[in-house]
């Protein structure tokens, strides 16, 4: 494999937003030119004019910008268009390609087809390993609608040769437009490429991932979901590529520094949303409290205007939102369950849902009026371990359950919530001893 001058492209149509397949490919050719400290090209393939939009270009560099996947040059085809021509008429004059009707039907519209020579044409992919194409089945075929339009095969070709393009990195599916590719470069005379035609991404439920299934959506959405764009990377580089270890979470510099396209898979490997979000909660484990406050700031809008909002109890709850968090959603969820609500509000309890099992509404005002003055005398540093310590001997003797149980649900009024001493802690002496107390009262 030559290593180089390596220059690579992405070369996606701008016409629909930039989905999770493009950014594996860019992914790929960004990794293997940075490994070899080379060269690496965007080209916007936009000569279908009625279908490629502005906005879809501005969306897919927006994309590579939230990524971090900086590019060297960029071009668009549309800008080309006479140095397109100009190779038409090349191979027309060499006897290469010529004018013909474009079907029996439309006789006076004609088309620019290349004149098959009708040979095998081999070449050794570095993923797929040796291939052979006999291209008598191909007959002569299109690459031009007229001398002003070309299509897909020629510009893909004029293109990679005149940005001497050393290895074309692509996904499996676009192995059949090979065989035609060479056929046209060889008539130009560039040089071959070596290609790397890289594995499909599956879907979870079987077949090739598409944009029906519902993972997918375009790059900058997962942006929305707060999937941080380094987990992505990260996610994306291990579908169809593993560096040979166990190592699960990479930067994308040690991405870039243990790239190879030796060790991309032949076979499709499964795009899996739950591995996703372990990814993104790797890297938000990174945060610090401050950025986490940041990553998850918009959501709290309603929450902040409760009347017995506090900053302080903000700060203290944001290591328990972590810790059950891997992306957005799990956040939005938090708060649409309503089970933050009691940090800042007072809760309303269920009388029968506060007795601990077989105990009696009795059983649990004697041990939370307990409780309740032991808190009045602890006079030790306010933290979960100083109060776990201080009030577990009561609850081993009397019953751990029966304890702590009517206690920590006076607190949240919950279920499922942090653990009583967590809940001590955050709320703070006062707050504690007045839910206590307003418990007593309703039962």
């Amino acid at each position: 494999m030559n290593i180089k001058n390596v220059v690579t492209r992405m070369a996606p149509s701008p016409t629909g937003k930039f989905h999770i397949g493009s950014v594996r490919t860019t992914l790929f050719n960004y990794l293997f030119a940075r490994h070899h400290n080379g060269k690496f090209i965007i080209r916007s393939e936009d000569t279908d004019i009625e279908r490629s939009k502005p906005e879809y270009e501005k969306n897919m560099l927006d994309s590579l910008s939230w990524l971090g996947l900086e590019y060297d040059e960029f071009y668009r085809q549309s800008e080309r268009t006479d140095i397109y021509k100009k190779h038409i008429h090349q191979l027309i004059d060499s006897g290469r390609a010529y004018e013909a009707e474009a079907s029996n039907d439309n006789p006076d519209m004609k088309v620019i087809r290349f004149k098959n020579p009708n040979m095998m044409v081999s070449f050794s992919d570095l993923v797929l390993g040796d291939i052979e194409f006999n291209t008598t089945e191909l007959g002569d075929f299109v690459i031009a609608r007229n001398i002003e339009t070309p299509i897909y095969h020629l510009t893909v070709v004029v293109d990679d040769g005149l940005m001497n393009v050393t290895h074309v990195i692509r996904g499996q599916e676009h192995i059949n437009n090979t065989p035609r590719q060479i056929l046209i470069l060889e008539a130009l005379g560039f040089a071959r490429p070596e290609y790397a035609h890289i594995p499909l991404i599956m879907s979870p439920r079987g077949g090739k991932l598409s944009k029906r299934d519902p993972e997918v959506v375009p790059t900058l959405d997962y942006s929305n979901q707060g999937i941080l764009p380094e987990a992505l990377i990260n996610f994306m580089a291990y579908i169809g590529w593993n560096p040979g270890d166990e190592k699960e979470i990479m930067s994308k510099q040690d991405l870039i520094n243990e790239f190879d396209l030796q060790k991309v898979q032949k076979g499709g490997g499964v795009f899996n949303i739950e591995k996703l979000h372990w990814i993104n909660k790797q890297y938000l484990g990174k945060l610090s409290n401050t950025e986490f406050e940041l990553y998850i700031e918009n959501l709290f809008k309603k929450i902040k205007e409760l009347p017995n909002y506090d900053q302080k109890i903000m700060n203290a709850i944001i290591p328990i939102i972590r810790e059950r968090t891997s992306h957005l959603g799990d956040v939005q969820s938090m708060i649409d369950e309503g089970s933050l609500d009691f940090y800042f509000d007072h809760p309303k309890v269920n009388n029968q849902k506060v007795i601990w099992k077989k105990g009696t509404a009795i059983d649990a005002i004697r041990h939370l009026e307990k409780v309740s003055e032991m808190i009045h005398r602890y006079s030790g540093d306010w933290n979960k371990e100083m109060l776990k310590e201080y009030i577990f001997p009561y609850a081993d003797k009397e019953g751990r359950g029966d304890v702590l149980w009517p206690l920590r649900f006076s607190l949240s009024g919950r279920d499922k919530s942090p653990d009583p001493f967590t809940l001590l802690e955050i709320l703070g002496k006062e707050v504690s001893l007045e839910r206590i107390k307003n418990n007593i009262k309703e039962l």
